[in-house]
């Protein structure tokens, strides 16, 4: 039976505190009510009807000028949820927006990043204050001559809600520069050439790709990637000359398997123009002399499926990143230019059970590892001659460490960052020779608030219901007192084998500085500990993911860090997918759901072989064309698990124009939840209709959602001051 909620009172109690202080009016607000219309979706035998199913609008209809019936409707929804949320929560408004200046004003407006150099240039990107976008820059040979501004994007965004430029690619000869842009938010990219002697920018406009580019040594042509205009798969590298028509631009590869994704790059020797293509669980690639640009690529190693590799060039060898011979953590391995198939490849560094080979670079005199052992970054020096082989040290029990910004080969000098829970992001450059080290940059806290030594930083191990360890990262305030009181934020990723960094955030202080323990839970689904620890959180072992959440969740509580009343749980996108299934599973443990464009039709999505993603997922999550998964995904798809019970308090968030979790999702997911819950609790969907996937492009935007969701869960814990 559908259920209608009228959310005055229960508003009214639980902010009654907080807002002792503010001129609070009451509202008469309802929250909408879609409306039902059974679509019946069938596999398998087995029949499920989707009541909201109407929702789902192509791109076509979003984009066109026009509306027609079905795309008002939609949009009238849309627009209804947001007003909803809007005057529900307008007493909030002001505190909202004293929390955005808060957070702003930590954030050193005239900032800029620490200059690199390549090839000749040192290249910058900084802000003005006052301003939304970055400035790229360079200076050739020093830092004393002359800027050259190439892009100053607060110019180019002033005429649309939404802008990102990326791609950003220099010719060899240092005079033309290749730039993408997206205005949709949807990661469909244009690319445009600009003479950077002339200032012109040429009328070459190639449509459709994901943004990347890379030149031939010629410095006239350009190979660059196509997206199915469709699926946005990346499946087609073309070949573009300076100078003829983009009509006349050359294919010179198609991936035609539907798993898989290609891209393009070049060798960080510049000796060759590579082709890569990757599905989950396997890679292909192929190579071209990049002073050959009208050649024919040559493939190194066919596709095997579950074998993966990356290729980098040194000297007379490729090297590659690879998982081959059972190697479940990778090692490096090489071969001659000439004999590329796997029976002549070699350890360089072999496999090691307990530890991760995340990544490398190439030097001339020296290999630099970047491995992952116990969930702790390493990183790892050592000379091609074997006479040197050495970690860097860190000290802290959690940080994030990584190499960074070192497009030069010929150099004794790394550059790394390093930060953690409560050491600001710095920038290091490190003599690999001497063992020097010279912190270039430290990430300034303004405000005159921050000290490092107010804040501690801990890693404790909670003991999942299988029995295995799963490492919490926490941070809070000295002062916060640890109880059953204590208010706590929880956050998780948990798929694609990424890992969250234990990494510094100055607007995670608005709410450590009022209590709140910040805790990531490193869950089965990253790589934290190793890839068996992805592993065992996908596919048919999905469930691991939630139940490791739940589980840490839970040890939290009997450990006195927090309860029920006062725990919160926070993730987007395959998170937000993470933050549907716990709330089906044990609601009753959590005050506030944050669900930020979650994935939560999963069975919908993963048997519609036309949206963005589908089929080259399917060994994430299984191919329910297949009915074991079909089965599988089922029994956890957040939208197929609404269940009429009570649940916590949600703030569920979207963009209009996302491709990579689209927009129906949330909105099909709320409505259903406002249909079957049994509780008074506060439910909004909060729909961006300029964005898409990443939310906002200007950085002050961007907090003014961290804002938004920070004040959700501050208000339920009476937190709202004047």
């Amino acid at each position: 039976m559908r259920k209608i909620y009228l959310y005055t009172c229960i508003f009214s109690l639980i902010f009654a505190i907080a807002c002792k202080n503010n001129d609070m009016k009451s509202t008469d607000s309802k929250a909408p009510v879609a409306k039902k219309q059974p679509t019946k979706l069938e596999m398998h035998g087995d029949v499920r009807i989707d009541n909201y199913f109407w929702m789902r609008l192509s791109d076509a209809q979003k984009l066109a000028e026009v509306k027609d019936e079905q795309t008002k409707e939609v949009i009238d929804y849309l627009d209804a949820e947001n007003a909803y949320y809007d005057d529900v929560t307008a007493y909030s408004k002001n505190f909202e927006e004293k929390l955005f200046e808060e957070m702003k004003g930590r954030i050193k407006e005239d900032d800029a990043s620490v200059p690199y150099k390549n090839n000749g240039y040192y290249y910058i990107t900084r802000y003005e204050k006052g301003m939304q976008y970055p400035i790229y820059s360079r200076k050739r040979e020093t830092l004393d001559t002359e800027e050259q501004i190439l892009f100053n994007v607060n110019d180019m965004a002033k005429e649309y809600d939404y802008y990102q430029l990326g791609g950003l690619n220099i010719s060899p000869d240092n005079k033309l520069a290749v730039f993408a842009t997206d205005t949709v938010s949807r990661r469909q990219y244009f690319l445009r050439i600009k003479n950077l002697e002339t200032g012109n920018i040429y009328t070459d406009i190639i449509n459709n790709t994901t943004g990347g580019s890379v030149w031939a040594n010629d410095n006239k042509t350009i190979f660059y990637t196509k997206k199915d205009p469709i699926t946005l798969r990346s499946e087609k590298i073309f070949r573009h000359v300076l100078g003829t028509p983009t009509s006349e631009d050359v294919e010179v590869y198609h991936e035609k398997d539907d798993t898989f994704g290609t891209y393009v790059t070049k060798s960080k020797s510049k000796k060759f123009i590579i082709i890569s293509s990757f599905a989950t669980m396997t890679a292909e690639s192929r190579y071209l002399d990049a002073d050959n640009p009208t050649g024919e690529f040559t493939i190194v190693q066919p596709r095997i499926k579950n074998l993966e590799y990356n290729v980098s060039h040194y000297k007379d060898h490729f090297y590659f990143l690879t998982n081959k011979d059972g190697a479940n953590n990778f090692k490096l391995m090489k071969t001659p230019v000439h004999q590329t198939t796997v029976e002549h490849w070699v350890d360089v560094i072999p496999h090691r059970k307990e530890t991760l080979l995340e990544d490398f670079s190439i030097y001339s005199d020296y290999l630099v590892l970047e491995e992952r052992t116990n969930g702790l970054n390493k990183i790892r020096i050592k000379r091609w001659d074997n006479s040197v082989d050495y970690y860097l040290p860190f000290e802290e029990e959690t940080y994030s460490a990584g190499v960074y910004g070192n497009p030069e080969f010929d150099t004794e000098i790394i550059r790394y960052s390093y930060n953690s829970f409560t050491t600001p992001s710095s920038v290091i450059d490190f003599n690999m020779a001497t063992k020097a080290k010279e912190i270039k940059k430290q990430q300034e806290v303004l405000g005159g608030k921050f000290k490092q030594e107010n804040y501690r930083s801990d890693r404790v191990w909670a003991t999942a219901r299988d029995g295995k360890k799963v490492a919490i990262s926490l941070v809070y305030h000295k002062d916060t007192k640890l109880n059953e009181n204590t208010p706590l934020l929880q956050y998780a990723y948990g798929s694609y084998g990424y890992t969250i960094p234990d990494s510094f955030s100055t607007t995670r202080l608005s709410l450590l500085d009022r209590g709140f323990v910040y805790a990531l839970a490193h869950i089965r689904g990253s790589e934290y500990l190793g890839r068996d620890w992805y592993d065992d959180g996908k596919m048919l072992n999905k469930k691991n993911t939630f139940y490791d959440f739940i589980d840490c969740s839970q040890f939290l509580i009997d450990h006195k860090y927090t309860s029920a009343k006062h725990l919160y749980a926070m993730g987007g996108s395959a998170g937000g997918l993470l933050m549907g299934a716990i709330v089906n599973m044990k609601p009753e443990i959590y005050n506030g759901i944050i669900a930020a464009v979650p994935f939560v039709d999963v069975v919908s999505t993963m048997l519609d072989d036309s949206i963005p993603l589908t089929t080259g997922e399917y060994d994430e999550w299984g191919n329910p064309n297949e009915k074991e998964f079909y089965d599988y995904i089922k029994s956890y798809s957040p939208y197929d698990n609404v269940e009429a019970k009570e649940y916590p308090h949600m703030l569920v968030t979207t963009g209009f124009h996302d491709s990579q979790v689209q927009y129906w999702e949330p909105a099909k997911w709320v409505a259903k939840l406002r249909e079957l819950k049994t509780d008074n609790n506060l439910l909004f969907l909060d729909t961006n209709m300029e964005t898409g996937h990443g939310g906002a492009s200007g950085r002050f935007e961007a907090l003014k959602e961290t804002a938004k969701d920070y004040t959700f869960i501050l208000a339920l814990e009476n937190k709202l001051e004047n």
